[in-house]
């Protein structure tokens, strides 16, 4: 396999603060933290962009964010799909979402070792964790959903249930932090894992032509060790365009800079350093004058798709950074030898 890579020795470094200032801008009073000026608030994007927002510094707003989101969890422990300025767009209520709060707030631990923020929040994070739990199928995969009416969607998807993987090693970890026991979490995670690993039949295979079918149970650390090696490598020319980053969709000419970051995070996970910076040096020049970041753009007309100036995409950015220069306490989050060392 020819990867046409050419190792960028001295990395040109993110303009952190310009791309957190860019994130921060778009928080509410409350706390919540829309994609865009004016725009729809999803929790799953909510939480990365707190991420990022950690990660530079910005704890307070980032424990802000984390504070809304727990006041605006359903009594089940999920939340709306998206909603905005307070009216609800979509009423689907899905697991991948109500888990992923977990990650975030260990994410914000790992930064501050503040304990009393864990117990804060533990509440919240258990509901999630939970809601998410119960809608696992028995073959170990997790539903995609609940609509408002309580009808669950036996829809199982690949990169959703390898986010509920991380959330629930995530919540596992704030539970062993905080002295609480949760045989439970442990055994369906195990099954999760194996799911993700042996049983590609029960998921959703229209959505493999999406590349984060492809990186994302690396990712989540469910695929490890030369697995991992063996799985990106055999589809690293269907979606890595060299010089410009990943593709959203594998028969589209169109790459986004969330994708490419969240390969970064994955080559990094893998300690694949040489891979994951030279790609991070394919995002130096895909930014705008304020700190935000293009959400893609098409190849070979650079044509930048959508417009929108989204701040998880930013955040994204910052925490692929983060992976691979080692910048905060949390640059390990994702790694596998630190959850294999930790568990």
């Amino acid at each position: 396999m020819d990867l046409k890579l050419s190792f960028v020795e001295a990395l040109k470094p993110v303009d952190l603060d310009s791309a957190a200032r860019f994130v921060a801008s778009l928080q509410k009073a409350s706390g919540e933290i829309p994609w865009s000026a004016g725009g729809k608030t999803d929790p799953w994007d909510h939480v990365e962009s707190a991420m990022g927002l950690s990660v530079a510094g910005y704890v307070d707003e980032a424990g802000r964010a984390y504070r809304w989101l727990a006041a605006e969890q359903l009594p089940d422990g999920s939340w709306w799909s998206e909603t905005q300025n307070g009216e609800i767009l979509n009423a689907t209520k899905e697991t991948n979402f109500a888990a992923y709060m977990a990650v975030g707030v260990y994410h914000h631990f790992l930064i501050t070792q503040d304990h009393s923020f864990l117990i804060e929040m533990w509440p919240a994070v258990s509901r999630g964790i939970q809601y998410a739990i119960t809608l696992q199928a028995p073959d170990g995969e997790v539903y995609w959903a609940r609509n408002r009416e309580g009808v669950v969607d036996k829809m199982a998807l690949l990169t959703g249930c390898s986010s509920i993987y991380m959330s629930i090693k995530c919540a596992l970890a704030i539970a062993e932090e905080l002295g609480h026991k949760r045989p439970s979490w442990h055994k369906a995670m195990e099954r999760l894992g194996t799911a993700i690993r042996m049983r590609p039949d029960l998921f959703n295979m229209m959505k493999s032509r999406f590349s984060m079918d492809w990186y994302y149970p690396v990712l989540c650390g469910a695929v490890t060790g030369e697995e991992a090696r063996q799985r990106i490598n055999h589809h690293w020319d269907k979606f890595v365009v060299p010089d410009w980053g990943v593709r959203c969709v594998s028969d589209r000419p169109w790459v986004t800079m969330a994708e490419t970051s969240e390969l970064i995070l994955s080559l990094a996970a893998m300690e694949d350093f040489t891979r994951a910076k030279t790609i991070f040096s394919w995002l130096s020049d895909k930014r705008y004058d304020d700190g935000a970041y293009w959400m893609g753009v098409t190849f070979p007309d650079t044509v930048i798709w959508p417009e929108e100036k989204t701040g998880w995409t930013a955040a994204a950015v910052i925490l692929a950074w983060d992976a691979i220069s080692g910048l905060s306490p949390a640059s390990k989050l994702f790694s596998h030898r630190y959850w294999r060392e930790r568990l």
